[in-house]
């Protein structure tokens, strides 16, 4: 779908005037946070935690702006009504500047790339890769690391790449958040060392609330074969099954099916919710 319109500090512009000046060393440097939200139903899902992920980021790299929360909220809304849009990815781009001033927002609609129904039941391959980031709880703009992470594991016909910190523990994927399972025990990294998804989140409410328990702590790859199971999730995977670690053949488990199944409805009864306000 082609969407017409964006936003830039809050004007809704026609897209082929969405630009960012060459000359910005902001830009070019990565000085700037983003977010990425599914949109279902024109409704934005999970727009307050995003917007909440956006401001503690750009503290965290000391951006200063001017954008409030729910300044930003009312600018999705007229774009998503102005574009018509029932379905898409918003990006939403917080360039910094000299000033508070001069900071930039860029709000844009994109059309979303769903892992194939397949990868569900049979999971994905992924590949480790030694990288950590320098802010793990900043979603920024500097992001030369995990693509050159992300391109590995395209040329290895892999899903994605799980990167590995200095101590030799799996921390997160590109572009995912990792997990194991044994039984209904849910292991994941130390919140601390990883950036806190938004869809993580809300998996492990639903989690938490149908008998399940998190567990945080650091996991070598050694230790991934004494789990039942491992999973990805993101904005646009949901619960994404893993197949294989590198050489590590893995299983899915009835407990993670039971999982992916809890959480397919409650994001279903949210469009429906969401349909119904609007």
């Amino acid at each position: 779908m082609e969407f017409k319109y964006f936003s830039k500090d809050g004007e809704i512009l026609p897209t082929e005037k969405a630009v960012v000046p060459l000359s910005s060393i902001e830009y070019q440097y990565g000085f700037g946070v983003y977010e990425s939200v599914r949109v279902a139903g024109s409704t934005p899902r999970f727009l307050d935690d995003h917007l909440a992920r956006l401001q503690e980021s750009a503290r965290a790299i000391g951006l200063e702006h001017s954008f409030s929360n729910s300044s930003i909220y009312g600018i999705v809304r007229e774009l998503i009504e102005k574009n018509a849009v029932e379905t898409c990815n918003l990006k939403i781009l917080l360039i910094g500047g000299k000033s508070a001033a001069e900071a930039s927002l860029y709000i844009l609609c994109l059309n979303p790339l769903f892992p194939d129904k397949a990868l569900y039941r049979d999971g994905v391959p992924c590949i480790t890769y030694p990288y950590e980031r320098l802010f793990p709880h900043a979603k920024t703009l500097n992001m030369l690391g995990s693509y050159l992470a992300y391109r590995a594991s395209q040329r290895a016909g892999a899903y994605d790449a799980l990167l590995v910190n200095r101590a030799g523990h799996i921390t997160e994927g590109t572009r995912t958040n990792f997990f194991c399972m044994r039984e209904k025990t849910i292991a994941s990294s130390p919140e601390k060392a990883i950036l806190p998804g938004v869809m993580r989140k809300k998996i492990l409410e639903i989690a938490a609330k149908n008998g399940y328990v998190l567990e945080e702590k650091s996991i070598v790859l050694s230790d991934v074969v004494t789990y039942d199971g491992a999973f990805l999730t993101s904005t646009s995977s949901k619960i994404l099954p893993i197949r294989s670690i590198d050489d590590t053949a893995l299983r899915i488990p009835p407990a993670m099916c039971e999982l992916m199944r809890l959480f397919d409805a409650f994001l279903k009864n949210e469009t429906s919710r969401g349909k119904a306000a609007s």
